[in-house]
């Protein structure tokens, strides 16, 4: 069982971006739910702007973030210039791993994507507990109906 975003009602996957609002788990943005967040692409900017955060693996080139493209009318960025393939989840790889970010940045921005990775799993398990919970009480309810319907039965006939 997956956990729908409470706003597109689509599943929500670990490599998506999400936000929890009153409990309630979305997407950040349901059109393009890999894309970086407004963090990721400043620290790209601020620590990354002079040297390659992608590379296309079918053209087999090295971009730096502004030299990536974007389609404008599909709303896609972190596009490969010449297949257009997303290169999203190499900049963040990228951004990730980077020696120019200093540890302490780079360590709080894994914390923060691990943070939410973790609150997904937690919401999925908690799904899975609610349905086994479910299930129970439906077998437990229909038990109980056929008790019923057997009791009536006794005592019709007598």
């Amino acid at each position: 069982m997956q956990v729908q975003c409470s706003k597109c009602s689509r599943p929500i996957a670990l490599t998506d971006i999400i936000e929890s609002r009153m409990g309630r788990l979305s997407h950040l943005d349901c059109k393009r739910p890999h894309t970086l967040t407004a963090e990721e692409r400043a620290l790209v900017f601020v620590y990354c702007s002079v040297h390659a955060v992608a590379r296309c693996l079918s053209c087999d080139v090295s971009f730096r973030f502004t030299e990536l493209a974007a389609d404008v009318l599909g709303g896609q960025t972190n596009l490969c210039p010449r297949c257009r393939r997303d290169l999203t989840e190499n900049v963040r790889s990228h951004l990730y791993r980077c020696a120019a970010l200093p540890s302490e940045v780079q360590l709080a921005a894994q914390a923060v994507r691990e943070t939410a990775q973790r609150l997904l799993k937690h919401s999925h398990q908690a799904m899975d507990r609610s349905d086994v919970l479910m299930r129970g009480a439906e077998a437990a309810l229909f038990e109980s109906q056929k008790s019923l319907r057997a009791a009536m039965a006794r005592r019709a006939a007598s």
